[in-house]
């Protein structure tokens, strides 16, 4: 499994996400590791075909769901942003921003990440 961190920022909005792609990365080899998880994975009906699995979660642990579904949030700003999760795995790591106003074309550029400008 790979766990990354992202900025989930829409208008008004500040969300850090816990992302996990629950698929097996192309790199392990199924034969010497990860069978604990894949088999679990797929006892719970997860496909592990190598394409992005991807649940995600607040990431406060304040008892808001994870899921692996983008359609089953509602609203407007995990759909958005979960969808873009998936298509674009591959290029996201850890604490980038995914910007819904940008993504729906509603801004022209996307949103810094609030890291930059704040102090810890």
């Amino acid at each position: 499994m790979q766990v990354k961190l992202l900025e989930l920022r829409d208008e008004g909005t500040f969300i850090p996400l816990l992302c996990v792609d629950m698929n097996q990365s192309r790199h392990d080899d199924p034969r010497v590791s990860g069978l604990a998880q894949r088999y679990l994975l797929r006892r719970c009906g997860y496909p592990c075909d190598g394409r992005p699995n991807i649940a995600i979660t607040h990431l406060g642990c304040d008892g808001k769901p994870m899921s692996n579904d983008p359609y089953s949030w509602g609203g407007r700003t995990y759909p958005v942003a979960h969808k873009f999760i998936i298509e674009h795995w591959a290029e996201l790591k850890d604490g980038d921003v995914v910007d819904v106003e940008f993504i729906l074309g509603e801004k022209p550029t996307p949103k810094v990440s609030e890291r930059l400008s704040a102090p810890l």
